[in-house]
């Protein structure tokens, strides 16, 4: 701790009044030490991090704290405000003020230390004795370790009677009645400090309240793997996140309370209460999408199911932010084609030719405005799956290997190729140690070129004429689909959007049709139109169903059905999920069904739509709209018929409930 925190960066006289002022402050103090080389680069750092979610504390503090190229090595400074700050806690201002910096690939010694400053920001008796310092050089040493912090009250509870602060369990607890247990996770965007603290907190209420917790902590000082063990022999789980719990399937069949990662710091009693509640109640979840535990052995099955986990997550990193300019553009090119015609798209440049009363001269300058949203999706694919795998420096050569797959032709196919091969490029120049007077200028100038120099051999050269021959093929196909090739694709592109609704498998499919409008077809059209109306039949067969046999639902199920209309008509498959929780055995393949006959329907017909949406709201601009809205009804009856019968046949084989009981939701067997 000695080299993050000295008396230099030490202001007992903060005289910010705005949080942005007081990072400000602090960082200068940074500058001056060494410690950070761009103030306006890391203070932009520390924006965004604010932004995802403020950094205020209960109990007075405030931890502003961010990752950052422009940080040679991880350096706290510490502040105290007469006035308090507001860094967004519920309890009012911060008067005790942490801002941490972290390289942007930090050593696991120094967020180890930085996690233990974060456990000890959840002692009363260490900010007390921040608030009564006035020596710089005695708080530095007192956040250093060095000096001892007078002891508070005895805590009502001893470790022994349930959880330690590092998250291990022990035995001596237990009485003669077996002691309720927990497991739980934390995890914050930076893994910095609001993982630990949570941790900390959580294992605090543990004890006070004789229950016996074990903690995952999913950040940036490790991650360790619980014990298989103590997740089988747990009553109930927390998840305390911001960011995606890792290995989720490890949990399958456990009572869970999932909620952010400042709710486990600042209400652990609560979360545990709830967690009690969930399991006496026999409140069991189904977590899809994670990887199954293998024989107590590591989670995922080996090296390869790792990387599969990370490779999806790389893609839907690059996916969730081409979304954006897929709605934009695309609805705006849809709005021009409902005002002007299909026409519109060879009209003339509104920047030489425009017309203020000419309905045509506004479709022409919305068509155009589209397209231009439209020419960034591969470039941003690609940057952004690098940006996934090696982080800012990588969207550089993705941007560029993305704009080489568009001047090649290789279209969506050639931005996934290029986006990881521009990942994979930065984290190969990563691993090469440098001189620390380099390390500055590795982010913003070294790697940037130097993988923007491989990205583009590769692509121009290697791999890039082979993946545009491949997007020939693919585009001359779909156009030339037709009879029973054109249902087989609808029928697995209906089986896609309905497995997961709104999972990974549901946006590969959603990708893959929006990677069509790019360069838009005949073929590609048909493809839009088929995804979009499969992604409707989950959640309006679950309305339906709970309308015609509410009885086979629970009360809440039927609360959830009538907002299902809407979520069904604005194509929000995810309005069906809390079903297929409740019952995936039934429900899911009943809606998987039902959006294979939608997406088969839709192919058959012939339906067009050029719009990246589905739901109501585009019906004027999908091609053969009355057969589109049929195919639509007949999946939704078809769903709707198999998850009534199937439901029909559980309730013939379970004994009948007495008339005033309301059925419970569980996972079916």
């Amino acid at each position: 701790m000695s080299e993050l925190i000295t008396a230099e960066l030490v202001d007992l006289d903060l005289s910010a009044e705005t949080k942005y002022d007081a990072a400000r402050s602090l960082a200068e103090r940074m500058v001056t030490w060494g410690r950070v080389t761009d103030l306006d680069g890391f203070l932009a750092d520390v924006a965004t991090r604010e932004a995802q979610m403020p950094t205020g504390l209960d109990g007075g503090i405030g931890i502003p704290h961010c990752r950052s190229e422009h940080v040679t090595a991880p350096t706290l400074a510490f502040g105290r405000s007469e006035g308090g700050i507001d860094f967004g806690a519920a309890d009012g201002p911060a008067d005790l003020i942490f801002l941490i910096a972290a390289p942007a690939r930090a050593d696991d010694d120094h967020l180890t230390i930085l996690s233990a400053l974060a456990r000890r920001l959840m002692d009363p008796d260490f900010t007390g004795a921040l608030r009564a310092e006035r020596d710089p050089d005695a708080a530095a040493a007192l956040i250093r370790g060095e000096e001892a912090v007078p002891a508070g009250p005895a805590p009502d509870a001893s470790p022994a009677d349930g959880a330690t602060a590092d998250g291990t369990a022990s035995d001596s607890g237990a009485t003669a009645d077996e002691p309720f247990r927990i497991v739980a996770v934390t995890s914050c965007p930076t893994g910095i400090a609001h993982t630990y603290m949570a941790a900390e907190s959580l294992a605090a209420a543990a004890r006070a309240e004789g229950v016996v917790l074990d903690v995952e902590t999913q950040g940036s000082a490790g991650f360790e793997r619980l014990d298989p063990a103590l997740i089988a022999a747990a009553d109930a789980v927390i998840w305390a996140h911001d960011v995606e719990v890792r290995e989720k399937a490890r949990f399958d069949g456990k009572a869970i309370v999932d909620t952010g990662v400042k709710a486990g710091i600042n209400r652990p009693a609560a979360l545990i209460a709830e967690a009690r509640r969930k399991a006496e109640r026999g409140e069991t979840s189904a977590v899809a999408g994670g990887v199954a535990q293998q024989d107590g052995g590591a989670a995922g099955g080996g090296d390869h199911a790792h990387f599969g986990i990370r490779l999806r997550t790389y893609l839907m990193s690059g996916v969730s932010y081409m979304v954006p300019f897929v709605a934009a553009g695309g609805l705006l090119i849809a709005l021009s084609f409902a005002i002007g015609g299909y026409e519109i798209a060879s009209a003339k440049s509104v920047a030489d030719h425009f017309v203020w009363g000419e309905a045509d001269s506004w479709a022409a300058l919305l068509n155009q405005i589209g397209t231009a949203a439209f020419a960034f999706l591969v470039p941003v694919l690609a940057g952004y799956i690098a940006y996934g795998m090696a982080d800012r420096p990588a969207l550089v050569p993705g941007f560029v290997g993305g704009a080489i797959a568009l001047t090649i032709n290789a279209g969506f196919l050639g931005g996934l190729a290029a986006g990881l091969l521009a990942g994979g490029a930065v984290m190969a120049i990563q691993r090469v140690k440098v001189h620390p007077t380099l390390r500055g200028i590795m982010p913003v100038l070294v790697i940037p070129l130097l993988a923007s120099v491989v990205v583009g051999f590769l692509m121009f050269i290697v791999v890039g004429k082979p993946i545009a021959s491949l997007q020939r093929a693919l585009t001359d196909g779909l156009n030339g689909l037709s009879g029973s090739n054109a249902i087989i694709l609808g029928i697995v592109l209906g089986l896609m959007m309905c497995f997961d609704m709104g999972g990974p498998l549901n946006k590969v499919a959603y990708a893959f049709a929006v990677g069509g409008l790019a360069d838009p077809t005949p073929g590609s059209l048909k493809v839009m139109a088929a995804v979009m109306a499969a992604g409707m039949v989950p959640p309006l067969a679950m309305a339906l169903a709970t309308t015609v046999r509410g009885r086979l639902f629970s009360k809440t199920e039927r609360e959830n059905g009538r907002a299902a209309w809407v979520l069904g008509a604005s194509f929000i498959s995810e309005g069906a999920i809390p079903f297929a929780a409740a019952d995936p055995l039934r429900v899911i393949p009943s809606v998987m069904a039902g959006g294979a006959v939608t997406g088969a329907l839709s192919m058959a017909f012939g339906c067009t739509l050029r719009a990246p949406h589905g739901g109501i709201f585009v019906v004027p601009l999908i091609g053969d709209p009355f057969l589109y809205l049929l195919a639509i009804a007949a999946g939704t009856a078809v769903a709707t018929a198999l998850v009534v019968l199937l439901k029909g046949m559980r309730r013939a084989t379970e004994a009948p409930a007495p008339a005033t009981e309301e059925p419970k939701i569980s996972v079916a067997a």
